[in-house]
This record gives C-alpha cells, structure tokens and sequence, in this order.
C-alpha cells in the first residue's frame, strides 16, 4: 500500500491526529513503527468501544508494524484520572495482575499474537529513583496541568486533586520515552495523556511519537459512553446470542457510526447504506441484523451468527420462546420462609449483576415472571415448583429451589 493510502486508512473515523508529518517521513523512511497501545487495568472486560481502537491497531500490524500493547499495572495502582470528577482509588497490586491477564485474553481475538508485544510500565516505572522521579516532575506546571478539563473542573469547584494525580500522565508519557514509540493510540478522552508523552519524548531527546484518538462510542441507550458501569455496553465476553440482541437494541442513529467504526466497510458502500436508509430502500432493522451478523461472526464464527439471527427472529418477529434456557438451582439458604425477592432472585440466577439494577428493571417493566410482567420490586416468590423469569428482551432463565 502506498503512503497516501497508509495515511487514509490510518485517519479513518480519528477524532485527533497530531504529528502526521512526522509519520510520513517515519513511512517514506521504511521504518517498522512501534505503535503503542496503553490498557490501565481498571476494569477486566472489554467491549464493543474498545474495539474501536483496537481494530485501528489491528490496521498498523496488517501493514507489517509492531503493536505493543502495554498494560499500565504500575500507573493503574495509582488511577487514571481521565473524566473522572473526583479522586479515583487506586487498584491493589493482586486486581491489576488478575485484570491484566484478562486483558490479554480478549485483546487476542482481534490481535495476532505472534505479533504483539506485551509489555507492563513497572518493567521501568517500579525501578525510577527519586532523582528520575524529580526530572520527570520538573517538565510540567502545575498551571500546565490544570489546563486538563476533568483538573480543571474539579479545581474550580473545589473538589480534590490528589498529587499522585498530576504523576499518571506524566508516567503514561514517559512510557513512550521508555519504548521510544513512533505512535500511540488511545480513545479521545486520552488526549492530554498522549500529547504529555509527545512533549516527554522531546524532553528526552527522542522523536515525538504521532498521536491518534478514536472516538470515544455510545452504548445501547445512544447517550452515554459505553461502560459496564452504565450497563449500556456489548461485550467480548457475552454470548452470541446477547452480542446479537444487544446489537439490535441501539438507536436507529447510532448505526452509521459503528458501521464507520466497527467494520470494514468502504466509505462508499456507507453512504450509499446512509442513503438507502434515509429513502427507505433499506429498512433500520435489516440495517442493524446485518451490523450484529458481523460482530457475532467476528468473535464466534459464521453459524453462530446465522443462529443467533434465527434465534431472534424466533423471539421477537414470533414471539416464541428461546431454546435451551439456562436451568438455574436457587439454595435452600438463599430463601428466607421459602421465599426470595423478586430482585434478589434475579441477582442470583444470573440475569443481572445486582438487586439495584434489578429493581431498576422491575419498575421499568422490564421483568416478567411466568410469562406475566411483574412491577412491584418488593414482590416475594416461592419457588416451589420451576418458574420462568424473563428480564428484559433477551435475558431467560428457569429457576428452581435446588
């Protein structure tokens, strides 16, 4: 590929690309970049929005580059700071390590391991003395930092700023004077932290790495980002079947930007989609099949895709049941008088990750018991002979005291 078309691919759907320049004399130069990715272990799942930059990785390593996925365990003990409204608190030392092997485990099923390095920042970061640790400090103000919007928010409203704070970018951009990168990815909530790392590496006298940023991707309700801790998100790690249901569920809008930003589609071949969808040559819920058919098939394969598309067709176009619904066992201990709680018993077979969020559903009507909705969240069920709970459109399970 030519380094016009390199550079094309490159800035397709980028929110920020800084440093382009340097990246076509870097190309015309025949270098093999090292493109460097960094993951702060906060959390163990990724999803759909992680994609986003990962697939625009996987684009450098098709092209012959070395990606280094670096995941930020020591800088995670501290906590990025990124949108946060106040402090956050720092991981201990054994949920990094456990999130990070995680981490590894999904980042393979879009990366070629034999082709990604993976590295940790406390290789380097652990082993800094507190004169590097003082050389490090005195490249940034304080009046620097505070030009961050989340600091600066928080400084205008009084609320706290540990320290420790200001030392994450400045560790997430040495990071990059440490492995010398060429580039570095990251979502566009990332911006300052990679533009530190660009200004580190002059500091220390290397070349500056190029900074690109994807955008930062709604979830299922079409508002918020996608984050597990909004429940809006599409997991690696779900099901076919719920990858494919979850998919159909997002905003008729929000198609076009993950058709962009997920999939290989052509440009053409999307506006002519967008087209087709605005004239109503092509109805919304086609559209959205065919979107959920190719992130099935990307994590399970083909038939399962086509399966999962049947699957629903069932359900929803005739409103018959799933096949092999899960057969959930509730523990004698579990009940108090033979009885548990509407939202306890959905917490506990499984459907969803807490009562709070069960309740939540059961007010929103979201919840049906024996095929009849159910509103009242203080409801007590006796489980004395199996019962179907349905929450939401997708989510089955029969229970039984066990």
């Amino acid at each position: 590929m030519d380094i016009r078309s390199q550079i094309e691919l490159f800035k397709r759907g980028t929110a920020d690309f800084v440093g382009e320049e340097d990246l076509i004399k870097r190309l015309k130069d025949g270098k093999k970049l090292k493109v460097k990715f960094g993951a702060d272990p906060s959390a163990p799942d990724l999803h759909l929005g992680h994609l986003v930059v990962l697939r625009k990785l996987k684009a450098f390593q098709d092209l012959g580059h070395e990606i280094i996925f670096l995941i930020g365990d020591f800088t995670g003990m501290i906590g990025d700071p990124s949108g946060k409204s106040e402090t956050r608190k720092p991981l201990t030392k054994e949920d990094v390590e456990r999130n990070a092997l995680t981490y590894q485990d999904q980042i393979f099923k879009i990366l070629d391991p034999k082709k990604t390095k993976i590295v940790y920042n406390s290789t380097w970061l652990s082993k800094m003395d507190l004169v590097s640790i003082m050389r490090l400090m005195s490249q940034y103000s304080v009046a620097r930092m505070l030009e961050r919007a989340d600091f600066k928010d928080r400084f205008r409203n009084n609320k706290e700023i540990s320290i420790i704070e200001f030392l994450y970018p400045l560790m997430q951009g040495y990071d990059s004077v440490e492995l010398e990168a060429d580039v570095e990815l990251g979502g566009h909530d990332q911006i300052f932290n990679l533009l530190v790392g660009r200004e580190l590496q002059k500091s220390y006298g290397k070349e500056q790495q190029t900074v690109i940023t994807m955008p930062l991707l709604e979830g299922t309700d079409g508002k918020l980002k996608m984050s597990k801790s909004y429940g809006n998100y599409i997991g690696f790690t779900d099901t076919a079947k719920d990858m494919y249901g979850k998919t159909m569920s997002i905003p008729d809008c929000l198609m076009i930007k993950y058709y962009e930003l997920l999939t290989d589609l052509t440009q053409e071949k999307i506006a002519e989609l967008k087209k087709d969808l605005k004239s109503g040559k092509v109805h919304p819920k086609k559209a959205k099949s065919n979107l959920a058919k190719i992130f099935v098939e990307q994590f399970y394969g083909k038939d399962a895709a086509s399966k999962s598309e049947g699957e629903f067709d069932s359900v929803f176009k005739e409103n018959k049941l799933p096949e092999n619904i899960p057969l959930i066992k509730i523990a004698k201990n579990q009940l108090s008088g033979g009885k548990i709680s509407l939202p306890k018993l959905i917490a506990a077979a499984g459907l969803l990750e807490s009562v709070g969020e069960a309740k939540r559903m059961i007010k929103g009507g979201g919840v049906k018991l024996d095929e009849e909705k159910v509103i009242d969240e203080n409801m007590l069920v006796e489980i004395t002979s199996e019962k179907l709970l349905s929450v939401g459109k997708r989510k089955y399970a029969r229970v039984i005291c066990g």
